[in-house]
């Protein structure tokens, strides 16, 4: 049984009028922004051009693993509290049972958020670009037999994407309710295109 905090966040702060009028492209944590991009392009260009930079595969698997794990602990505990008003994290209690938290920043009764519309774009953007290429790069080195770049491409997978599900944890809840959304939106497509069969014609 974990335990879930959370509030409905908007994706790109989509909904939130007031905050698209007044910060729609002004980004207000802009070393926040520099570093949620920084780390993962980093390691990404790093592996790309490792055997080209140097012959010590060593070396390039400690920088890649370093700039993995400093990606990974600035998006969880820094740059998704600032840019989004998300953040999740693991704790044990002390039946050593271990809980889930997922929070996310209360809204003011005025409608405000401190984030704005460019922020949440960077953030989402940089948070589910990534890991699919490093997905990419696992089946590129499993498929041209690279066995010795396999254990840090698998590392850049679980790394960025342990942070990307605790992310869409936060935005849309449980593992339950991802289920209910898929539900409820495939159940408005089937119930438009029965009002409306006209709308839909196979290519």
């Amino acid at each position: 049984d974990s335990s879930d905090d959370i509030e409905d966040v908007s994706l790109f702060d989509a909904d939130d009028d007031v905050s698209r009028r007044s910060k729609k492209s002004k980004i207000r944590h802009p070393v926040a922004s520099f570093f949620h991009l920084f780390f993962r392009v980093s390691a990404i260009v790093v592996y790309l051009l490792c055997e080209l930079l140097t012959s010590s595969f060593i070396a390039c698997m400690v920088t890649i693993i370093l700039l993995l794990s400093c990606d990974f602990w600035a998006v969880k505990n820094v740059t998704g509290r600032l840019m989004v008003g998300l953040r999740w994290w693991n704790q044990v209690d002390d039946d050593g049972r271990s809980h889930w938290v997922f929070e996310a920043r209360k809204v003011s009764p005025q409608g405000s958020k401190t984030s704005s519309e460019a922020e949440s774009r960077i953030f989402w953007l940089g948070l589910i670009t990534c890991p699919m290429i490093w997905v990419i790069f696992a089946f590129s080195a499993l498929f041209s037999f690279k066995v010795k770049w396999l254990a840090v491409v698998v590392m850049g997978v679980v790394l960025q994407g342990a942070n990307l599900y605790g992310y869409i944890r936060c935005k849309v809840g449980s593992r339950k309710n991802l289920t209910s959304m898929a539900t409820n939106y495939l159940g408005k497509q089937f119930l438009r295109q029965v009002r409306f069969p006209g709308c839909w014609k196979p290519s």
